[in-house]
């Protein structure tokens, strides 16, 4: 009999899509569902950017060299001078979105059986990159209580073995929405000096800080061949469908390394390069008004999460998620209940259960994340339906 691999059986699949059939059964109902439950914005994609595809002059769709096009990295460059990141085009690597610029990191920095430490909860897909990449994840718990601020440099210390070789941090932070402080930063930085890590930083959504600035990893001083810096334009400029994302780092071994794996598949997507270079041109100020909105947003949505009875949910600094504790036993039971089982008028809402943000088996059974991406009256209406829902669930 033929059979799938090892690595096809452990890969586990979208915590965050596991409800969709449920969703689409209850839209042919003629159920209206609030999506709250991924990270796609509502924001439009700048008009200008995608002017610049439609406006692009070539007779052939080449390949791109294989670290993304030199005039896009020497604009990218430009794009981190401007948040304090001091690099070169030659130390940028373009990928075929940020996930590329993940697994990357860790096929050019670990081997199989090494093992990687990331605070969870964390961003789900960091279990398949590392199945991918025969990496083991160890996961140390941040806690809802204290809004998921770092977890005590002790955990860190417990968990470090003779085969960790890796940190990865998301900040601001998904799925919880925290932003790491300048303070906690310099608190990693200590930790993989002092034991030889590397520090895998997502910074997807560095835009989106709403209390307190950014701390980039590459802002740390003394740490420039430990620290790997991956980044997208998807959420910076509404841009998922672009697959465009960047590997960013001083560490010379590590650039030549990856530059073998981007060299075998070829070359990052065309179109979407000359959509990302367009994207560094926008106005200074382009951000100002999502950034406003976002924090509109998640003002409401956390407001009103923490005003029903028995829910609570900390006050995220970055990022459009929050991470909320409901009065259930078990949110993954309650999600699929408000698809299969729920509505108020003719609406109901999409959530993502927690525990498939958790890396170890049991925590996060009480919590969901949501995804602040829809407008202030479409929010409103979610949380209406999730409050009337709570009640009946629970009676």
């Amino acid at each position: 009999m033929l059979s799938i691999s090892k690595r096809g059986h452990e890969m586990p699949p979208s915590p965050i899509r596991k409800l969709v059939p449920f969703a689409e059964a209850a839209k042919k109902r003629g159920t209206k569902v609030y999506h709250l439950n991924i990270g796609q914005p509502d924001i439009e994609t700048p008009p200008q950017i995608l002017a610049a595809v439609r406006n692009s002059d070539f007779k052939i769709l080449e390949y791109s060299h294989s670290a993304g096009n030199e005039s896009y990295r020497k604009k990218l460059a430009e794009y981190y001078s401007r948040v304090g990141v001091d690099v070169t085009a030659e130390q940028i690597i373009i990928t075929t979105g940020g996930s590329e610029a993940i697994v990357f990191a860790m096929m050019a920095c670990m081997d199989a059986g090494d093992e990687v430490i990331i605070p969870e909860p964390f961003y789900a897909n960091y279990n398949g990159f590392a199945i991918e990449a025969g990496v083991i994840v160890k996961p140390i718990t941040s806690s809802i209580e204290t809004g998921f601020a770092l977890p005590p440099i002790e955990d860190f210390e417990k968990a470090i073995t003779s085969k960790t070789k890796a940190i990865i941090i998301c900040n601001p932070n998904n799925p919880t929405g925290y932003l790491y402080s300048k303070e906690e930063m310099e608190l990693l930085k200590q930790i993989i000096v002092k034991h030889n890590l590397f520090l895998f930083s997502d910074e997807a959504y560095r835009e989106f800080c709403y209390e307190g600035s950014h701390t980039s990893a590459m802002h740390l001083t003394g740490a420039d061949d430990n620290v790997i810096l991956m980044d997208t334009i998807s959420k910076r400029y509404s841009a998922c469908g672009g697959r465009i994302g960047a590997l960013v780092t001083k560490n010379k071994e590590v650039l030549n390394s990856v530059l073998k794996f981007a060299q075998a598949r070829l070359s990052p997507p065309g179109f979407a390069q000359i959509l990302a270079e367009a994207a560094v041109d926008l106005p200074l100020n382009y951000f100002d008004d999502i950034k406003a909105e976002y924090k509109k947003r998640r003002d409401t949505i956390v407001k009103r999460l923490n005003a029903m009875p028995g829910v609570f949910c900390p006050n995220p600094g970055g990022a459009f998620y929050a991470i909320a504790k409901l009065p259930v036993a078990d949110a993954d039971k309650f999600c699929q209940w408000l698809l299969e089982s729920f509505e108020f008028n003719k609406q109901t809402l999409m959530l993502a259960p927690a525990s498939g943000f958790y890396g170890t088996p049991g925590l996060g059974k009480q919590e969901v994340r949501l995804a602040y991406v829809l407008n202030i009256t479409d929010i409103n209406a979610a949380m209406d339906c999730l409050e009337k829902a709570l009640e009946a669930y629970n009676e």
